[in-house]
């Protein structure tokens, strides 16, 4: 028999989970370019950055006693900036449930030698959230990126807490609610939920940790790019724009575009609205699709951006984990090579599966029309 090809295709067949799809109606015309070829110092520069710094306090509902500044290195930097320059001073809980908590692990236990209380779940489940020590410094992904699990809420963080909570928030800012008085350090990067370009991160402070930097100084060498601290004080110029080192305007310009269209969508309630809308689409079709399953089974903990998925045990049944990656591989090819999906692939470190980005900047038509090319892409590598 054959297997014939849907008959529409994704108007936009972006579908990574980072970087992600950019805001529809992009184009590089769009864009400020008054910037570009200027000193990031110059009035401009720093009136641009500053500006990106206040739209998005404005959207993310950011309080006014928290700081947010523009770091390099993506959202990998600003973890590690944290992690380097505020842990040691408490005993550390480390969180981890998939790739990148495991990450932040071995920053904590091999890197920096802390004797860090380790709590891991596999992959689809979260650890014993109630367990977590408050007086402890706890590190954590909001959103488990490769994984496709997140916390449900910030109920199970102490409003007593002793600790710092120092939080990935990377697939989760805007997209998800958080809890801002629970969390001391949020870090994310532009090329997520915004669509952005990569190598810039963003790092936001509660005064619980602006006061950790004022009053412990830890005993490592910190790199020019990771000191928040002069004298004992902190630099607040980083969180007024003022950049530790030079930042690409483009992609700053880029970012301002992209927080400016979720503005005129509405803000952060239309960009969750959004993300709901895409995750409950892919959901539906995972419901009337028998070869494919959630990874994460527990709806509550299940997330609405970076969607994971598995085969179900009976239409792989035979396929051992290798052949099952070389299936996932093989739909890819067949979908990128169609024009239908990029990029759909699970995470390397992952369980073998598909993942579908379904934050705010995908169009949930475009997701509909996803479902049957994944169902002919199954078949197609499957019987071949």
């Amino acid at each position: 028999m054959t297997n014939p090809k849907p008959g529409v295709r994704p108007e936009r067949p972006f579908f990574s989970s980072g970087p992600c799809a950019k805001p529809p109606g992009w184009g590089p015309e769009h864009l400020a370019l008054g910037s570009l070829g200027r000193s990031h110092r110059s009035k401009l520069g720093k009136a641009r950055l500053a500006y990106a710094i206040e739209l998005t306090r404005k959207l993310l509902r950011v309080p006014a006693t928290h700081r947010i500044g523009i770091v390099p290195g993506s959202d990998t930097g600003a973890v590690e900036m944290a992690m380097w320059t505020m842990l040691g001073a408490r005993p550390v809980t480390m969180l981890a449930w998939e790739s990148f908590g495991e990450g932040w692990v071995t920053d904590a236990v091999k890197q920096l030698k802390l004797d860090a209380t380790v709590m891991k779940a596999d992959y689809g489940t979260l650890p014993n959230l109630s367990a977590v020590d408050p007086a402890s410094d706890v590190v954590f992904t909001w959103n488990g990126t490769t994984s496709g699990a997140r916390v449900p809420d910030g109920e199970w963080i102490s409003e007593t807490r002793e600790g710092l909570t120092i939080c990935d928030a990377t697939s989760a800012c805007f997209a998800m609610e958080l809890p801002w008085e629970k969390l001391d350090v949020v870090t994310y990067s532009w090329q997520k939920v915004l669509g952005g370009e990569g190598a810039h991160g963003m790092l936001i402070l509660g005064p619980r940790a602006a006061e950790r930097l004022e009053s412990y100084t830890p005993d490592r060498p910190l790199p020019k790019i990771f000191r928040l601290t002069k004298g004992g004080k902190l630099i607040e110029g980083i969180f007024k724009g003022e950049t530790i080192n030079t930042p690409s305007m483009l992609a700053v310009e880029d970012y301002i575009h992209s927080l400016e269209w979720a503005q005129g969508l509405g803000g952060l309630r239309a960009l969750i609205a959004r993300a709901d809308a895409n995750a409950a689409a892919v959901d539906a079709w995972v419901e009337a699709t028998p070869w494919i399953e959630h990874l994460v089974a527990d709806p509550a903990i299940r997330t609405n951006t970076g969607v994971c998925l598995k085969f179900s045990e009976s239409a792989v049944r035979g396929l051992d984990e290798e052949g099952q990656n070389a299936l996932v591989k093989s739909m890819a090819t067949l979908l990128e090579a169609e024009g239908a999906a990029y990029d759909i692939a699970g995470y390397r470190d992952a369980p073998p599966g598909i993942r579908i980005w379904c934050g705010a900047t995908v169009e949930t038509d475009d997701i509909e029309a996803l479902g049957p090319w994944l169902d002919w892409a199954f078949e197609e590598a499957r019987t071949a």
